[in-house]
């Protein structure tokens, strides 16, 4: 292949006698999303390195077709193979669950990643090579943003969440959040790529142009300014004592009604007291059980009343200063007036509108009540027509009820100010930074991940709390019923970590922070900045779209 070396200009390809086969499109696509998956966690930290490049193939993929005058349906249909393939290697783990929700979720979301690189080959149509890759990360990261916030949100793959094995090269996430990773990988893939296209048919030693340099200097600066910054912080705030507890019970066989090998709900209380109550210290403040440890159906107004309340209270009562913060699944009724009920309010004659929520509660003193507000499309947020392709990832499913604030549990120790995290949330930066802005001093999460076999599943989802910690310089208590419980401190390092499918206990020293660091202050900034952009590219791309058919219209006219 033969390419110009005028940056203003696209490259130019070889004569059709010299064309590379036909197969090579594929065989980037298949390059390209091999390289995503082996970049991502949970392989080593070093492996993230290849993220940095992962995206080339996609770049050489696109360019090749182009160049070759290959319709828009064509380079899609490679793209999305390249797109499909990355969530196939990266998430197959969400079928475990529910074979029919995995496959419609792998392909819906490589379906709508694909709608960028859309947004992208438009602009580049229309607006030439220059602006159209400088495009690139803009439309990428307005999409990435919008799939935070609307109903059908995945942020799974977020790009950011790409090096949080390696979070020490991301230390700078304090200021621009785990969009910034987003960013960072695009920038140093679009440099490398005009770097490799440029220097196509030089002599060896004339490779090593400028080129290479800016390439070089944008993916080393990042990492060299991130051990800066971790060299040089320090964990922040007083100390507390917390334990996080792992019972281990079977969501398969075990934890629910119906399994095989159901246990009772009385003796599942009974495994979470004596796990406790053996590894308390006097020193102990605060005692963290995960997602739905009380399963059964609790309604918020008669709370009090339930046995296992009162069997919990009486345990409280005989460890003066102690704080429990436990996953349920409870009820809240709004008598039969539609009006006083939310919008996701179901409906019974004997019971009028009520509302199910994956909730947290902390004890002792009254019951205060957290309702799960980030959830899972498809499993918590699903309409009864989609009931067939629901994913069991934890918890009660279909259709629960959720809340807009963030509540901050406020412990009998003044400084040990909880934000009680549940499962999925604390795949959200911008989410958890909410607590932090309310006053949180630790991100307490609560999960259930054993619905993930022992498959990257679960370990990613560990991975990505660390993310969290950096960003907001809150240490992490993480309890997880089958696996991994464990803390995180300020800087994203996992201090402690329990095993996989054994019942465990994790105690650690916490630090409590109290200061905000630039992305909780301001929050999220780069997302909303290029869903702008991104808007405004699209305007510009109609515009120029309709002129060009005006103007090809004419002679005809």
């Amino acid at each position: 292949m033969t390419v110009t070396n005028n940056p203003a200009k696209a490259p130019t390809v070889a004569p059709a006698a010299t064309t590379p086969a036909f197969w090579l499109p594929t065989m980037l696509a298949l390059l390209g999303a091999f390289l995503l998956w082996l970049g991502w966690p949970v392989h080593p930290a070093p492996l993230a390195a290849v993220l940095l490049v992962a995206w080339v193939p996609y770049l050489a993929l696109e360019h090749l077709l182009t160049q070759r005058s290959a319709s828009g349906w064509k380079v899609w249909r490679y793209s999305y193979l390249l797109l499909l393939l990355w969530n196939v290697f990266t998430t197959y783990w969400v079928s475990y669950s529910t074979l029919g929700g995995g496959i419609t979720a792998v392909v819906a979301n490589a379906a709508l990643m694909s709608l960028p690189l859309i947004a992208f080959r438009l602009t580049k149509k229309h607006f030439g090579p220059k602006l159209g890759y400088a495009s690139l990360p803009i439309f990428w990261i307005a999409f990435e943003q919008l799939h935070l916030h609307w109903f059908l949100t995945w942020p799974w793959l977020t790009l950011g969440n790409g090096f949080a094995q390696a979070n020490q090269w991301v230390q700078w996430y304090e200021y621009t959040g785990f969009l910034g990773g987003s960013l960072w990988m695009w920038v140093v893939n679009l440099l490398v790529f005009r770097a490799w296209f440029t220097t196509q048919g030089t002599a060896p030693w004339q490779k090593l142009g400028p080129r290479w340099g800016h390439a070089l200097l944008a993916a080393s600066l990042p990492i060299l300014l991130s051990y800066a910054i971790g060299s040089r912080y320090q964990e922040k705030g007083e100390t507390a004592e917390v334990l996080a507890v792992q019972p281990n019970i079977d969501p398969y066989n075990e934890k629910f009604e119906g399994g095989a090998k159901f246990v009772s709900y009385d003796e599942q209380l009974t495994r979470l007291l004596t796990l406790t109550e053996q590894n308390l210290t006097p020193n102990t403040k605060l005692v963290l059980w995960p997602e739905t440890s009380l399963d059964e159906t609790y309604f918020e107004s008669t709370f009090e009343g339930y046995p296992k309340v009162q069997r919990l209270r009486a345990w409280l009562t005989r460890h003066p200063g102690l704080e429990l913060i436990t996953g349920l699944t409870s009820v809240q009724q709004y008598g039969p007036d539609k009006a006083k009920a939310s919008p996701t309010a179901r409906f019974r004659e004997d019971l009028g509108y009520y509302d199910i929520f994956n909730a947290a509660v902390r004890l002792p003193g009254p019951a205060q009540f957290y309702h799960k507000s980030r959830l899972v499309p498809g499993v918590e947020g699903v309409p009864p027509w989609l009931s067939m392709f629901v994913i069991d990832l934890g918890g009660t499913a279909g259709g629960l009820g959720s809340q807009e604030e963030r509540t901050v549990y406020q412990t009998a120790t003044p400084a040990l100010k909880v934000a009680p995290v549940i499962c999925y949330e604390s795949v959200y930066g911008d989410f958890v930074n909410q607590y932090a802005q309310n006053g949180a001093t630790l991100i307490g999460i609560i999960t259930n991940d054993g619905w993930w076999s022992d498959s990257p599943g679960h370990l990613q989802h560990l991975q990505y709390a660390t993310l969290r910690a950096i960003e907001t310089r809150r240490d992490v208590a993480r309890s997880a019923n089958t696996g991994i419980s464990g803390f995180i401190n300020q800087k994203g390092e996992i201090t402690q970590q329990t095993g996989w499918w054994v019942p465990a206990i994790s105690r650690a020293t916490v630090h409590l922070n109290t200061e905000l660091t630039f992305y909780v202050r301001h929050g999220e900034l780069l997302g909303p900045a290029c869903q702008v952009l991104a808007v405004l590219l699209l305007v510009l791309v109609v515009v120029r779209a309709v002129m060009m058919r005006k103007a090809n219209a004419m002679p005809n006219a």
